[in-house]
């Protein structure tokens, strides 16, 4: 089943490259087209469990929080492939980082987070997490979404939502700024607030030297060379899928939103499945670690990539919601900030944060 993956997922990558282009033009046939996006939703999300898996290897090799991370940053590459794949193939697009960025924000600290703790609450009452680390993660995730889906509607520099030049390039530079001292922090001094409350070690001197297990270089490299086979051909069926996915939401006349929500259920779904199925084992915190840190991740990470494409392609980038859009973001942040303001979780939390979930979709097609 492992290998499988890989091998279904570079064949059809070589089927695309060779009939890919004849295909396209054929695309007013629904039912071949239907065919073809089943086909590619398919691939990727197969293909994205196997980068699933190869993460997991590594983060058992590494331990927490280097593991998870690697698990995050993988998925997100995948997403910004996705999103720069129809960003370049087609100028209209102007709005699908947001509605990503915004669908991973709901789906995430709403959905995930909400069926989580849901069902964590039913089966072991209450659960508890290192609260130093949820907090962290929350300083980061406030500011760059502000920063990204709420401020661009407030500057007066433009008048759509999107970001004069010298203000696309100041912000992706603080942005990358941001996560990158987070990363340093949480992969350095400040590593013991990522992990378990009852396995950090006393001193924190010792954290720097924790490790599940002696490393094996050898059996390291050949996993991430493993997790590359697997990330390659989703980077590359991703622009096939683009075009598709673009063609089916202009006849169907569906909300534009609904591409950034495929794509970030698409790219989230093994991430999140991991989530839920720490959640159950009562690892609280190392589910807390996969969405707080997609989030981050996905902001940190996609914002400075869709600035560089708008900028360096002269495409316009709308990254400012609607009113709406903006209240559900402000309110799922203070949700948030509440939810894990105490270091233990019941059935309430997951409950309010499901019932906020619920309210996004119906937004999205009935605003």
């Amino acid at each position: 089943m492992t290998a499988a993956r890989p091998v279904f997922g570079w064949l059809s990558v070589a089927l695309f490259l060779i009939f890919g282009s004849g295909w396209m033009t054929h695309l007013d046939n629904h039912m071949f087209t239907l065919g073809l996006f089943v086909w590619l939703f398919v691939a990727i999300i197969w293909v994205a469990f196997g980068v699933v898996h190869e993460a997991e290897t590594l983060a058992d090799m590494l331990g927490e929080p280097l593991g998870t991370l690697v698990l995050t940053l993988s998925i997100v590459i995948i997403e910004v492939a996705l999103i720069s794949a129809v960003m370049l193939s087609s100028p209209g697009s102007s709005t699908l980082a947001r509605d990503t960025m915004y669908a991973v924000l709901m789906i995430v600290l709403n959905g995930v987070v909400g069926v989580g703790l849901l069902m964590g609450g039913i089966r072991h009452y209450e659960q508890a997490f290192n609260l130093k680390g949820a907090s962290a993660y929350l300083s980061v995730i406030v500011p760059l979404t502000i920063i990204a889906l709420v401020l661009p509607d407030f500057t007066t520099s433009t008048s759509d939502g999107s970001l004069a030049r010298p203000q696309a390039i100041m912000f992706s530079i603080l942005t990358i700024g941001l996560y990158g001292v987070f990363i340093w922090l949480q992969t350095g001094r400040h590593r013991g607030y990522f992990v378990a409350p009852d396995a950090q070690p006393i001193d924190p001197r010792e954290i720097e030297h924790q490790r599940p297990h002696k490393l094996d270089k050898k059996s390291l490299l050949w996993h991430f060379i493993l997790l590359l086979i697997n990330i390659l051909p989703i980077v590359i069926l991703s622009k096939s899928l683009a075009k598709i996915l673009e063609y089916g939401i202009a006849v169907t006349g569906a909300p534009v939103a609904l591409g950034g929500i495929i794509i970030a259920m698409l790219v989230f779904a093994p991430e999140g499945i991991s989530a839920l199925i720490a959640i159950r084992a009562d690892r609280l915190t190392r589910a807390i670690n996969l969405c707080l840190g997609a989030v981050a991740s996905t902001l940190g990470l996609t914002i400075p990539a869709v600035l560089a494409i708008g900028l360096y392609t002269g495409h316009p980038v709308l990254l400012g919601l609607p009113s709406s859009g903006i209240v559900m973001a402000v309110a799922t942040l203070v949700l948030s900030a509440m939810t894990f303001s105490n270091a233990r979780t019941t059935m309430l939390e997951g409950a309010v944060h499901l019932s906020m979930f619920i309210v996004f979709l119906v937004l999205v097609f009935s605003p």
